[in-house]
């Protein structure tokens, strides 16, 4: 199992290795190997470029083989991570919860294609990122829990699943269903009016305490067995774009700016775990000034916030 696995990891990375060490070559042999190396360069932006069809292979059809078991496997892990990953889970919640169909659906954070984007530089690290780290990273925060043990039977697992809804989408190519939960430009929410919004629609699946109905039914919003405040969620421009993107279920795309602002305001007003590494986020600088932390929640309790600070980086 761990061999097959960490074959895929090794195989694109090695694959990488050698496509950035052969375009420097042909580089260094200047006009000798001109062709080649505008070729190469030709086809790395044809790859950056490409615009992609959404074809996931189904889950339904993972064929025989050394590397099925660790697919479905990590399916599994993604679909049910805090009962199939138990130990290392530290709330109630799944990849799922924000990923819908285990990142199966295009239009919530879908994760087909996930692959392409790794590894990559994310500037909350300072640092490149390779899959492996991003699915711990999501272990600690997300998840509030600890990280798996490199080479683990569950880390390669998740590899080999994500490598598995990432076939066919080449290394750099644009996904067009990726990455549209973000709010650009966020309203100064009013939380009161979060708060009614709230007990109109989202109870529910999240019920009035925010405690949730299930992980993939209605997660977690607040308390402690939600994320905790150091998740990519806690930002205002992730949560209402989030939101207005995927909620109310079966009305999508129905709330204006100003009410899913509002929403984002009052969830992320609430208690939740505390994040102990935020000292160490973003080190080489560029932190967001709208991450919902411990005290920010203290500053909306008590009025104090400046909102028009908050969200001036967004």
């Amino acid at each position: 199992m761990k061999i097959a696995v960490a074959g895929i990891g090794g195989t694109i990375l090695l694959a990488g290795t050698l496509f950035v060490g052969a375009v420097i070559s042909d580089k260094i042999l200047g006009d000798a190997k001109g062709e080649i190396q505008e070729e190469a360069v030709q086809t790395q932006a044809t790859a950056a470029t490409q615009k992609i069809v959404y074809a996931p292979p189904s889950i339904e059809e993972v064929p025989d083989g050394p590397m099925k078991e660790d697919i479905l496997y990590g399916y599994e892990l993604v679909n049910n991570t805090h009962v199939a990953a138990e130990e290392y889970v530290g709330n109630q919640l799944s990849c799922t919860s924000c990923h819908a169909g285990a990142g199966y659906d295009e239009q919530a954070s879908s994760l087909v294609g996930v692959m392409a984007n790794y590894p990559q530089y994310i500037g909350r690290s300072g640092d490149i990122v390779t899959i492996e780290e991003r699915i711990n990273g999501c272990m600690v925060r997300s998840m509030n829990g600890k990280k798996f043990e490199a080479n683990s039977d569950e880390l390669e697992a998740m590899v080999a699943y994500f490598a598995y809804i990432s076939e066919g989408v080449p290394i750099g190519a644009e996904r067009e269903w990726a990455g549209t939960s973000n709010m650009k430009n966020v309203p100064v929410p009013d939380v009161a009016n979060g708060e009614a919004l709230y007990g109109q629609s989202c109870i529910s699946c999240h019920a009035a305490d925010g405690s949730g109905t299930g992980a993939n039914t209605g997660p977690a919003l607040w308390g402690e067995n939600s994320f905790n405040d150091g998740a990519g969620m806690i930002r205002m421009s992730k949560m209402a774009g989030y939101i207005q993107n995927n909620m109310p279920i079966g009305a999508s795309g129905t709330l204006t700016d100003q009410e899913a602002s509002d929403l984002a305001a009052y969830i992320l007003s609430q208690d939740r775990p505390e994040w102990a590494n935020h000292d160490k986020d973003w080190p080489k600088g560029g932190r967001p000034n709208d991450i919902m932390d411990k005290e920010k929640r203290e500053q909306v309790k008590n009025g104090t916030i400046d909102w028009e600070q908050v969200l001036s980086t967004n």
